[in-house]
């Protein structure tokens, strides 16, 4: 037993290679929720995120109801650093819409967003929790460092090709959309998400909103989640539950299932959706850094041997000189 445990300490306070990237082992997908992770793909791995949906609205005061179906289609794409990831949101629609003077059957963008999310803090990069091999209290312990989050921004635009039925009256064919994002892991198989984003600031349809993510993971395959938006607008307000489940077919594509509702009746919304997400990850080249002694030391060699070629050289110029 001995030594184990003395193998145990070799391998944990020695020289230790591991990656810090964005990137997983296995794909890490915003859907089936709404909320965008703090986290990007990784450098030149490109993602892909669909779904169709189905939906009924009714709006009491109003007195429409609409209903039909809808595609999701977003592209993630990591570029130039691990930090950093571009990517497109779009929705397209086809419903069927009544009111007492309305008959009509639309279809059409519903909107599209262009953005880049930067990670600008990451609490478990060059950080490493070093095992306790005599007490299995102490690796169990409760740990305040997982309340501190990982932080991003995210910047994008708003780009007016909607259906004139889906737009806003007068709406400008450009405006800014900007977030910050929080992202928590608790243990091994919780994650809180956090966005707080202010959307159309530049026009009469602004909106400052939340979304709030749970998601808990069963187990290597299974996953769950329930998530609370709030939207604050002069046009439009609302709060919005969510919640769903994913399925890992691969380590790089992911099926998924949701529904949605709100509490109120102007409108009343009913969500219910099925995606699939994709990853593409070929060209992905991991970035190996070392921590722990191993990596003292070849520091510390290395300037030892810089200091014998600065010696060597400086005998060399009294000789000479």
């Amino acid at each position: 037993m001995k030594n184990l445990k003395i193998a145990f300490l070799f391998v944990f306070n020695f020289s230790v290679s591991f990656v810090i990237a964005q990137h997983t082992d296995m794909i890490n997908s915003n859907r089936p929720g709404q909320s965008m992770s703090a986290f990007s793909v990784g450098k030149t791995v490109f993602q892909m995120e669909t779904g169709i949906y189905g939906f009924k609205e009714d709006h009491d005061a109003a007195r429409y109801n609409s209903n039909g179906m809808g595609l999701d289609l977003d592209f993630r794409y990591g570029l130039y650093f691990e930090e950093l990831e571009v990517i497109v949101n779009s929705k397209y629609q086809y419903d069927k819409y009544y009111s007492p003077l309305v008959d009509e059957t639309r279809s059409g963008f519903r909107s599209l967003v262009v953005g880049a999310k930067y990670l600008l803090y990451d609490p478990f990069k060059n950080y490493e929790e070093k095992p306790n091999i005599y007490s299995w209290k102490a690796n169990h312990r409760f740990k305040w460092r997982q309340f501190i989050p990982a932080v991003s921004v995210y910047a994008g635009a708003n780009i007016g090709v909607a259906n004139e039925d889906y737009a806003y009256p007068d709406e400008p064919t450009v405006s800014p959309k900007v977030m910050i994002i929080a992202q928590n892991h608790f243990g091994t198989s919780w994650v809180l998400v956090t966005n707080i984003y202010y959307d159309k600031f530049t026009t009469d349809y602004s909106s400052l909103a939340y979304i709030l993510t749970l998601t808990r993971g069963f187990n290597e395959k299974w996953s769950g989640f329930i998530e609370n938006q709030g939207i604050d607008g002069d046009y439009y307000s609302d709060s919005i539950l969510r919640g769903g489940a994913a399925y890992l077919l691969k380590s790089n594509l992911q099926i998924d299932g949701s529904i949605s509702t709100n509490f109120k009746d102007t409108p009343s919304i009913l969500y219910g959706g099925v995606g699939i997400s994709w990853r593409f990850d070929e060209k992905y080249q991991p970035i190996k850094v070392e921590i722990g002694e191993g990596a003292e030391k070849r520091a510390g060699s290395k300037k030892k041997k810089d200091k014998q070629k600065k010696e060597a050289k400086k005998r060399v110029d009294e000789v000479e000189g």
